[in-house]
């Protein structure tokens, strides 16, 4: 699948400053700026519901561990 990416000429430059530190072309760039902010995303959205779940589970624990 194609797409038309439209930047800013703010953003083209970070991009193109991005893919000569990484010696890769802008496209290229581009797909792992998007890859990395996606794990990012996913890794903090399942250390939320971890944490989440633990607090329920421990609830008792950490109430006690307070006093």
């Amino acid at each position: 699948m194609a797409m038309t990416l439209r930047l800013t000429p703010d953003d083209e430059q970070a991009l193109t400053m991005l893919a000569e530190a990484d010696g890769v072309s802008k496209q290229e760039a581009t797909v792992r700026a998007i890859h990395e902010a996606a794990d990012r995303r996913l890794r903090r959205d399942k250390v939320a519901a971890l944490s989440a779940t633990a607090r329920t589970r421990y609830a008792d624990l950490l109430d006690r561990l307070g006093q």
